[in-house]
């Protein structure tokens, strides 16, 4: 090759670097204004419970606990398993005697970012969340004193729930039980998906499809609902803003947050799904009736935005989706106390 050849190559070759790079900056750009973010590195202590390394020992092995449900057999790991993206993989869990929940468990992934918690946002917080499927019928279906009893017939748990909140006259209550269970659960952030690192500066953290899906997420006004370090989460929408699904996608008699606020206005309102790891959290919706990505994308673009999507366009948002899997810490099961004989016994 001759010289002036070669130069012009190696010209050519850094010009369309130079764009490339000028690109991915301009893509960044856009996803920040319009309200996409990595997540953040370190998480706030929730209001009211500082978190020590202790408390979410304690609230680790109270998550994985059955014997806080009334059957002795159910967990919060059973609906929100950490090994399966922080849900159950079904379109509502099984609670106890067999029931069937109302909708979709959500992840507990990330749910630390969330501005409320449940799909009608009736919890304010992980603490608050904890305290509804203990209770539930359909769930745990246990009573606070019956959880209290339970953890008390267990010297492992006096000690270290006396250990965890040193002062108090009597330590193992309810309260600690679910700030210890929300100590831990702020800790599960998946952290160094694509996305972040893209947004970081990592120009070849997302494939040039990840991109285009990206740019096409904003750009279609994605972000109006689904947007924050969560990619959702923050607010409350019409499931069905434009175009209401048919009954086998969205069940007519859920009137979403109107259960909560018996408000008009909140009929069939939920709150926006955060997207975080949604690659790993099938089925889809608040029902749990769509299980491919692709087709839960589409629904969207129908029901919320009033467009159809090319089935190229769903594909490359659907990459996009899938660069926001991040990694999950890795947690051991927990050794968890023997039985004695003052435990209370399984209400099957």
């Amino acid at each position: 090759m001759k010289r002036s050849t070669l130069t012009t190559f190696v010209s050519l070759a850094l010009l369309l670097s130079g764009s490339a790079l000028a690109d991915d900056q301009t893509l960044r750009e856009k996803a920040a204004r319009a309200g996409l973010a990595p997540l953040p590195e370190t998480v706030p202590d929730p209001a009211g419970n500082p978190v020590t390394p202790e408390k979410v020992q304690l609230g680790k092995k109270l998550f994985f606990e059955p014997r806080l449900s009334a059957s002795g057999l159910i967990s919060c790991n059973t609906c929100h398993n950490l090994g399966m993206g922080g849900d159950d993989n079904l379109p509502t869990s099984v609670g106890h005697g067999w029931q069937k929940g109302p909708r979709n468990a959500p992840t507990v992934y990330n749910a630390v970012f969330n501005r409320a918690q449940f799909w009608d946002g009736r919890a304010a917080d992980l603490k608050e969340q904890a305290k509804g499927p203990i209770q539930a019928g359909v769930e745990m279906a246990n009573r606070p004193d019956q959880v209290v009893a339970t953890l008390k017939s267990l010297p492992e748990y006096v000690a270290w729930f006396s250990e965890v909140f040193p002062g108090e006259d009597d330590p193992v209550n309810f309260e600690n039980v679910v700030k210890a269970i929300e100590a831990f659960e702020v800790k599960l952030v998946t952290p160094g998906a694509p996305f972040d690192r893209f947004m970081q500066g990592a120009d070849t953290a997302m494939s040039a499809e990840q991109k285009d899906g990206l740019a096409l997420f904003v750009d279609r006004g994605c972000t109006a609902c689904h947007n924050g370090v969560n990619v959702g989460g923050q607010n409350y929408f019409p499931f069905g803003l434009i175009k209401r699904p048919g009954a086998d996608i969205l069940p007519p008699e859920d009137k979403g947050r109107f259960e909560v606020t018996h408000s008009a206005s909140d009929e069939y309102v939920f709150r926006a799904a955060p997207l975080r790891n949604v690659a790993l959290t099938a089925p889809y919706f608040h029902s749990g009736q769509v299980w491919d990505l692709k087709q839960a994308v589409s629904v969207m673009g129908t029901a919320q935005l009033g467009t159809e999507l090319s089935d190229e366009e769903a594909g490359k948002i659907v990459a996009f989706l899938q660069s926001l899997t991040g990694v999950a810490p890795q947690i051991l099961y927990p050794a968890l106390p023997v039985e004695t004989a003052a435990t209370p016994r399984p209400q099957l």
